[in-house]
């Protein structure tokens, strides 16, 4: 549970799937991931959340292309935006393809673990499995990279528990609620109140709703004392119609987080809120 007044704000900024034609502010190229990124850390985002598109636009775990985007965004040597990478850029990569990039580049300080697998509704499954989890959960571990746990169910808070046991994800956890994903749990304040009454008490936690349950689960995860995440990756419309950027849904999660009576997390505190080592 977040106790004090700050809400870390996490940009999500392209994920793996959606094309430039729904939306042309998605980012594909390491070029112009960095700079997206490095707007958002200027409107308030404290994480960026990245994913690396091929040449075709299709998710990819390219270790090259991490490591270009990282070294860009760097290059700014103003941004202090903490940077987290994805495990599940690419459901052609195999799991060790999942785990070149953690394992084997510098200045990744946070990573997806995907706490199981589920049908991903129309397309396929997705698929975590126990020996995957167990190895990446010892990269992360031996690297000093923080895991962020995702939960699109709620069966996945025992699979977390499980590899806590086995120790292989150290305490104490950071979970990224994700709800609203065809075939996982709905978005809804119900679910998300059970799934953050639900973690140990010394616990982190974030959320998102995908599409248009992206403000209300917004509003709710600060209501409920979490942190938010917001971005093209999950939602590519401002509102009904109206296509946004991720500068934009990052600005008005800051508004949003304002309004509450409560601050927006800087980069500094957040890892100090996170346990993650001073940039």
């Amino acid at each position: 549970m977040n106790i004090g007044n700050d809400v870390i704000i996490s940009a999500a900024l392209t994920g793996a799937v959606t094309p430039k034609d729904i939306n042309e502010n998605i980012p594909l190229t390491p070029e112009e991931i960095a700079a997206d990124a490095y707007r958002c850390w200027q409107r308030g985002a404290a994480i960026v959340h990245l994913h690396m598109r091929d040449d075709g636009g299709l998710g990819t775990m390219d270790s090259g292309k991490f490591a270009e985007t990282i070294r860009l965004l760097r290059d700014h040597h103003d941004c202090d935006v903490i940077i987290n990478c994805t495990t599940s850029g690419d459901n052609r990569a195999s799991d060790k393809q999942r785990q070149e990039h953690v394992a084997n580049l510098n200045g990744i300080e946070i990573a997806s673990w995907d706490a199981g697998s589920f049908n991903w509704m129309p397309g396929g499954v997705f698929i975590n499995s126990p020996q995957f989890l167990g190895a990446l959960g010892e990269v992360l571990t031996a690297r000093g990279i923080k895991p962020e746990v995702e939960i699109f169910d709620a069966g996945m808070l025992g699979i977390a528990d499980y590899f806590v046991q086995q120790g292989k994800l150290p305490r104490p956890l950071h979970y990224q609620f994700c709800l609203g994903v065809p075939g996982g749990m709905p978005a809804t304040v119900e679910n998300l109140l059970y799934l953050s009454a639900h973690i140990p008490p010394d616990a982190t936690w974030s959320a998102f709703g995908v599409g248009k349950a992206h403000m209300p689960m917004l509003y709710a995860a600060i209501a409920l004392g979490g942190h938010v995440r917001v971005g093209l990756e999950d939602n590519v419309y401002f509102s009904k119609g109206v296509k946004a950027s991720n500068a934009q849904l990052v600005e008005r999660a800051a508004q949003a987080i304002r309004l509450f009576g409560k601050e927006v997390a800087t980069p500094e505190r957040a890892r100090k809120m996170l346990g993650l080592r001073p940039l």
